[in-house]
Order: C-alpha cells, then sequence, then structure tokens
C-alpha cells in the first residue's frame, strides 16, 4: 500500500494570449416546420446576437481561447506562473524555475528576477510571474505548445552575366488568420550589397502602406544583390562567395500580436565559368541605322593556367546577319584570374532588336577554341529617331518578307 503525500504548494499555469474574433452561427426554421420556433428562443438566449436583430448576423464577437492552441514561429510565447500557498501554515524556501523544452534545447526562461533567494509565502499567499520566450524552433515545445512556421518562404536566384544576383522571395501565409507584414528586408552579408528592387520611379512602394496577407494568399519581393568591390575582379573569391544574406520578416496578427521570423543563409547558385569569362562592359541600348556601334567587352581568365588569346568576331558565318564587322585582335599573354578590356566596332544593316554573336577566342598555346553566342543586344531605331519625342510605329519599321 503506496501512501500519498499532499502538495504543500499549488502550481498552475496559464498562457496568455489574445482573444480570437468569431461570428454568431445563426440557424432559423419555417413555423411549419417540426423545430417551429425552438431556433428562435436559442437565439434569444445566445450571448452574441443582437436582441431584436436575433437573425443578423450583426459584427464579430470576442471568444476566450478554449484551448492551450498553436504558436508560430517567431512569435513571443507568454505564460503567466502562479504558486498557491493552500496550507494552514506558512511554507518556506520557496523558490521557482522555469525551463522550456523543444526538440533540441532546454532553455531556462528568467522567473523573479525582483526577488532574491528563496521566499517564504503565508497561508493563502501567492507568489506569481509572467515569463516570456521568443520561438526560435519548429516542433513540440513542453508546457504543451505545438510551433509551426506562420510563413512559407520561397526564393529563387538568377545569377545575371554581370555578376549581379538577383533575388525573388515569395512570402505565403499560411496561417488561419489574416497578417499584416511590417517589415521584409534582405540582410546581406559581408560580400555583399543588397538594392531592393519593390519600389516605383517615384520613389513609392509597389505595396501598400501596409501589406496584408489574407490565409493562403502570397506576394513577391525582389531584390538585386552585387558583389562588393573586394571580390568582384576576383574569379575565385566571387565564386567562393555563395552566402547571399538573410531574409528578416516582421508581422503582427489581425489583433496586433508580433512575430519574427529570420530564414538561414541564403546561397547562390554556384558560378561555373569554364576557362574563360566574357562580359560586356560597356554598350549603348540603342543605335541608329547606318552608324557604328561600339561596345567594349572584358575576358577574364578562370583557368589555372596562363593564356596567349587571340579575339575574332566574324559575320560571314551566319546567313540573315543584322550587322556586317570583322575584327581580328591579338590579346596576348593573360595569366590566371587577370582580365583585359577591349573594344569592338558592328554595323548594324536592318531595324529592330540585333544580337551580336560569334565571337571566338583561340588560346594560342592549346590551340583551343573558345566560342560566345548573344554576348549583346542593341535596338536598332530609323535615322529620324528622337529620343525626346520616341513613338514605336513612327521611327521602328520592320521589314515583313513577303510570300508567295
Amino acid at each position: 500500500m503506496t501512501e500519498q503525500t499532499e502538495h504543500l504548494l499549488a502550481l498552475k499555469v496559464m498562457r496568455l494570449t489574445r482573444p480570437t474574433l468569431v461570428s454568431s452561427q445563426i440557424v432559423t426554421a419555417e413555423a411549419k416546420d417540426l423545430p417551429q420556433n425552438t431556433f428562435d428562443k436559442i437565439l434569444r438566449g445566445t450571448a452574441t446576437t443582437v436582441q431584436g436583430a436575433e437573425t443578423l448576423t450583426a459584427g464579430q464577437m470576442m471568444l476566450l481561447p478554449q484551448s492551450f492552441g498553436n504558436i508560430y514561429l517567431g512569435e513571443t510565447f507568454s505564460s503567466y506562473v502562479c504558486v498557491h500557498n493552500c496550507r494552514a501554515h506558512p511554507v518556506s524556501s520557496v523558490t521557482v524555475k522555469a525551463d522550456l523544452q523543444s526538440n533540441n534545447t532546454r532553455i531556462s526562461l528568467p522567473i523573479h528576477v525582483d526577488k532574491e533567494g528563496p521566499q517564504t509565502l503565508n497561508p493563502d499567499e501567492t507568489m506569481d510571474d509572467v515569463i516570456h520566450h521568443e520561438v526560435k524552433e519548429i516542433g513540440t515545445h513542453i508546457l504543451v505548445c505545438e510551433v509551426v512556421k506562420p510563413l512559407d518562404v520561397k526564393t529563387k536566384f538568377y545569377n545575371a552575366e554581370t555578376d549581379e544576383v538577383y533575388l525573388e522571395a515569395q512570402i505565403q501565409n499560411i496561417t488561419v488568420g489574416p497578417i499584416c507584414l511590417e517589415k521584409v528586408e534582405l540582410e546581406s552579408s559581408e560580400q555583399y550589397t543588397v538594392v531592393p528592387l519593390n519600389n516605383l520611379p517615384t520613389g513609392e512602394s509597389v505595396f501598400s502602406q501596409r501589406t496584408m496577407l489574407q490565409p493562403q494568399n502570397s506576394c513577391q519581393f525582389l531584390y538585386c544583390i552585387k558583389p562588393i568591390a573586394e571580390i568582384l575582379n576576383d574569379p575565385k573569391a566571387l565564386k567562393a562567395a555563395n552566402n547571399i544574406g538573410k531574409l528578416d520578416i516582421v508581422w503582427r496578427s489581425n489583433l496586433g500580436e508580433r512575430g519574427r521570423l529570420q530564414t538561414s543563409q541564403l546561397q547562390r547558385s554556384p558560378i561555373e565559368y569554364g576557362d574563360l569569362r566574357l562580359a560586356v562592359t560597356e554598350a549603348n541600348s540603342t543605335v541608329k541605322i547606318g552608324d557604328a556601334f561600339d561596345f567594349r567587352c572584358r575576358v577574364t581568365n578562370t583557368s589555372e593556367r596562363s593564356m596567349d588569346l587571340v579575339m575574332h568576331l566574324n559575320t560571314k558565318t551566319k546567313i540573315g546577319c543584322g550587322y556586317t564587322g570583322q575584327t581580328e585582335i591579338s590579346l596576348g599573354p593573360l595569366e590566371p584570374g587577370k582580365f583585359k578590356d577591349f573594344g569592338l566596332t558592328v554595323c548594324p544593316v536592318r531595324l529592330g532588336l540585333i544580337t551580336i554573336s560569334n565571337l571566338q577566342l583561340t588560346d594560342v598555346f592549346m590551340k583551343r577554341k573558345y566560342e560566345f553566342d548573344d554576348f549583346v543586344q542593341v535596338f536598332v531605331v530609323d535615322e529620324d529617331y528622337n529620343e525626346e519625342e520616341f513613338q514605336l510605329d513612327k521611327y521602328v519599321r520592320y521589314s515583313i518578307p513577303q510570300t508567295a
């Protein structure tokens, strides 16, 4: 036979959370139906209905939490902890400790920080406090609180030939209620700088002042990430700099509860240049037909060996080419990791968008050829083109081949 021991103190834990908004459930019946006026009597005695207009759903009511509920990643968990002396005599050396156990860690939460040492509770005396903790892990937490993700964040990276990286971040609300996004920022790593592309030319945001997301709705944010000058001209350092930064998201629920979510380090797709890398450093976007189109290129040796390069641009090998011009330049020796700039000139022969292709670099040492296609584009306009009074139908004409 086991002897039961009565506890000297009573411990109560209650989660502090805001109420939810609910609508009245209106159920009515005709007088000739079997329930007759039974539903009407029930509605008149329900606190969620308006007297005299019981069959109308007038607004919403606040409902106190019926269970411990869920909490979302990034929100602050608040709990009320109460210790009560339910005995007829004082209890000394009372100390309260609060730990939060997650799947991976055990966290000691600060409680009663204003009290020094163990306390003495007289009969019917209470010692209480409110503890707070920002949830940073997904999964079940002891205190029977299930932590789930409030937002689904999907990212896509686009590597540009100019070493810029474009990030598209899609944020979806996967909670059961609407949320308001207060801040969505990309905190860049030390190797990159970030330019948000979510504003109009006037400086106004493409979103409203407060971005509201209904359940399962999503919105996209766009950012341009540029490497810093120290690694811009260093292919090895640029190839190793894969960490872009972190997304920092702050939101509020429909009742004003604040939440914060920060992603792990976002990584760009690996850069594969091959032995040589060709980039256009200077080029106009438009040119008049008959005028020379001048542009500058940069070739970088991304291999582990020295090269002796000869550049050749030829238009004879491509039928229907939109430009003329033939150039052959000896670029000379090029050490690993180094680059050389050179200029090229072609003459457009037809209107519209033309693409410069068929640039060939030959390594004299290894007798190896490297070909680059579609590396620059230019829009060719007519001779009477005026940039200040540009009209597409007037100044740009396309020749449509006639069919027999």
